[in-house]
């Protein structure tokens, strides 16, 4: 096929371009900036700069690059997270999952494609009750953190408009993304002790390594279906239980525990909602409609391999 990935040099797209075209499908790869050009020819992409909130740029892109497929993986996080403040720091990202949606659901949509994929998230956004694990047949969250509700209506925005459209429309509900380099962020606040355990910990998430969430993309792309799919691995887990052996495997001090009203205080409720109430993700759908399962089943391999080199070499 000929797959338009717009937001090529996103966490996911620098993953997904290569192994798009070790399988024989040409890619156009976007950017906002000429800069990644080689970055991407490099992959073996054509690339193309466009701004996917220039609805025009949008449409010409696609039009030109008259594609079989697109892939939507657009994002904006930059700089520190500001989880106090989740909605303005996603304020960016919140417009690429609502109008850029929709200029690349037009795009698309015009030129004749017949497979659109987005990228959503699997974790925060379900309903925060019931059991411990959810899946694509389980409601999202009624009453979303108050600093998370323009964040939580941009992906429900995202998952309706791509399901809904006259077209095959996935949308791929990734967990929590580690990998090499990915977790160095974490693993320095927890060797600071500045990632305590909340509460009682009993906040439950899924993880999934970045190049398996990259090759269920790809397995997407290639079956003939439809859909929203939870891309996680088989081993959703408490923050009590993560943190602890993530903090073992970096060398550090056991995590510190403190009271849900201080992290209120200090954090926010987005920290404490994420800490002890949201919960995991299924993947079971993913593994039998889509051919796929993750090559990291469970997040403790995952990241044992994937600090192995910073812990024991010269990056700590």
């Amino acid at each position: 096929m000929r797959v338009f990935v717009a937001g090529a040099t996103g966490a996911i797209g620098k993953r997904l371009v290569p192994q798009l075209v070790s399988r024989g499908h040409e890619v156009i790869a976007t950017s906002r900036s000429a800069r990644h050009k080689d970055q991407l020819s490099a992959l073996g992409a054509e690339h193309v700069v466009v701004d996917g909130l220039d609805g025009a740029a949008v449409g010409e892109a696609v039009a030109q690059a008259e594609p079989d497929a697109v892939v939507h993986q657009m994002t904006a996080l930059a700089g520190k997270p500001d989880l106090k403040h989740f909605d303005r720091w996603f304020a960016t990202t919140n417009e690429l999952r609502t109008r850029g949606t929709e200029h690349l659901l037009s795009a698309a949509q015009a030129a004749g494609v017949s497979k659109f994929v987005a990228q959503s998230f699997a974790g925060w956004p379900y309903a925060r009750t019931g059991g411990p694990i959810k899946t694509e047949a389980d409601p999202l969250d009624p009453d979303p953190a108050k600093n998370q509700r323009e964040s939580h209506a941009a992906i429900r925005f995202l998952e309706n408009a791509v399901t809904e459209a006259a077209l095959d429309g996935i949308v791929l509900r990734y967990g929590s993304f580690y990998g090499p380099d990915e977790l160095d962020e974490l693993v320095e606040l927890i060797r600071r002790r500045r990632l305590p355990i909340v509460g009682d910990g009993a906040g439950v998430w899924s993880w999934i390594h970045l190049d398996d969430a990259a090759a269920a993309t790809v397995a997407a792309l290639e079956n003939d279906t439809r859909g929203i799919y939870n891309i996680v691995d088989d081993d959703p887990a408490r923050v009590s239980d993560w943190l602890t052996y993530l903090a073992e495997l970096a060398g550090a001090k056991p995590p510190a525990r403190i009271p849900v009203w201080l992290a209120r205080l200090v954090a926010g409720g987005v920290v404490v909602r994420g800490m002890t109430e949201i919960r995991g993700a299924s993947n079971e759908k993913a593994k039998d409609e889509l051919d796929w399962k993750p090559v990291w089943s469970s997040w403790r391999e995952g990241f044992r391999q994937s600090l192995s080199e910073e812990v024991h070499g010269q990056s700590w």
